[in-house]
């Protein structure tokens, strides 16, 4: 091809695509759409769509989120409010009690003891009886050696007939004045002085005599004897000792004399059970010197007094002992039936709270703690006896905090292990 065919065909061509391009409606031109303004709208209600869609799906995941945190939050508050809440244990009161009697201990002591002391001074010329001897009232036990008072009563014998002798001269001479008084041989005033002289010495005679049976007296305590049947339990002498006389005296009793086939117990009882201590009850012993055996004394009389340091009833209590198997100062358990009561209840003692308001049990009604007082009855030791304040239908609170209150939300531990777990935050299921 030569250059100037070029020029040519490219006008040629160009006019071809020209009527091509007039013939095809459907497909506008570049420059068509620039002038028509129509394809513009299509393409703007499109881009409004998407933002639209794209909007709509923020909103539903702003919303999402802010609905997944309120309901977290709610959650967790929820979850903070049960957890505030105390979980407690409960336990239930038993109607009646465990056992009717009470367990106290108690010292025997012999039904009738005496120190015997010497009544007259010297010294201890023989003793007769030893310790865990049986005596009888009025043996003979022991022979204490005075001879000052032997000399002393010696010496007021001599002087009551001294006193005898003046008293016998003094009556003849004034019956012999008064008989002459009657014949006017005397005067009136020198028979009075007769007289007076004979009634002085008669009083001289009384009062030597009295000092003879006082000395005679003194001399008889030189034998000391048993004053009651009963068992030697205690010789605090021995042959040449120098014995002084009285209570006071600065040596120990010669002998410590004790009946002992009937046995005191002394028994202190509670205040809150002193209505069991009843005159003519029989009570039930047991000692540790003779495992497995029950013995058995009777009570006879109480001292109708309550001590005020201990509060207690000081009760006796006599027990048999013909075959003197119970030795005195023996310690012995007592048991003492008490009279059954009724309506009352037993709890453990780690439910008691101890406040300035008095004894009080927690109990759990509607849902929260509420504080009762009680009056207790018996003390088991593990155990005590309610008599007021408590159902056997009521729910008491076990090792309850001091800081527990009327009227705090508590829940049931035995509750709580049957409630379903508490759900993470977001309400999902792990």
């Amino acid at each position: 091809m030569t250059t100037d065919e070029t020029p040519a065909m490219s006008t040629n061509q160009t006019k071809a695509t020209a009527a091509e391009t007039t013939q095809t409606p459907d497909v506008p031109s570049v420059n068509t759409a620039q002038g028509d303004g129509r394809p513009q709208r299509g393409l703007g209600r499109m881009a409004f769509l998407g933002l639209a869609a794209v909007a709509i799906a923020l909103g539903v995941v702003i919303y999402t989120g802010i609905r997944t945190r309120t309901a977290a939050e709610a959650n967790l508050k929820r979850a903070t409010a049960q957890a505030a809440i105390p979980t407690v244990d409960v336990v239930s009161p038993k109607g009646g009690a465990p056992n009717l009697e009470i367990v106290l201990p108690g010292d025997m002591q012999p039904f009738t003891y005496a120190p015997i002391y010497a009544r007259t001074s010297g010294y201890l010329k023989r003793w007769y009886f030893d310790i865990g001897a049986y005596v009888k009232q009025g043996q003979l036990l022991a022979e204490i050696e005075s001879p000052e008072v032997d000399q002393q009563l010696d010496q007021a014998r001599a002087d009551l007939k001294t006193a005898q002798a003046n008293l016998a001269t003094a009556k003849i001479s004034a019956d012999r004045w008064q008989s002459l008084l009657k014949t006017n041989s005397v005067s009136k005033q020198e028979t009075d002085q007769f007289v007076g002289n004979y009634r002085a010495m008669q009083a001289t005679v009384d009062s030597n005599a009295a000092n003879v049976r006082r000395l005679e007296q003194l001399v008889s305590y030189e034998k000391v004897y048993a004053p009651f049947d009963g068992v030697i339990t205690a010789r605090n002498t021995d042959i040449g000792a120098l014995i002084d006389a009285g209570a006071n005296a600065p040596g120990k009793e010669l002998f410590d004399l004790a009946a002992i086939h009937k046995l005191r117990l002394y028994v202190a009882i509670p205040e809150v059970y002193a209505g069991a201590a009843q005159p003519g009850l029989t009570v039930t012993l047991k000692l540790d010197a003779f495992p497995g055996e029950v013995f058995h004394g009777t009570i006879v009389r109480n001292a109708n007094s309550i001590t005020q340091l201990s509060r207690t009833l000081l009760t006796e209590i006599d027990v048999d002992n013909a075959n003197d198997k119970l030795m005195p100062g023996a310690y012995a358990v007592v048991h003492l039936t008490l009279p059954a009561q009724v309506h009352s209840v037993t709890i453990p003692s780690n439910t008691l709270i101890f406040q300035k308001e008095g004894l009080q049990v927690g109990v759990v009604r509607n849902g929260q703690a509420e504080l009762v007082p009680i009056t207790i009855g018996r003390d088991y030791g593990s155990t005590v006896e309610v008599a007021t304040g408590l159902q056997p239908t009521d729910q008491v609170i076990a090792n309850p905090s001091d800081s527990l209150i009327s009227g705090t939300p508590v829940r049931i531990k035995a509750q709580q292990n049957n409630q379903s777990k508490p759900q993470p935050a977001g309400g999902s299921t792990p």
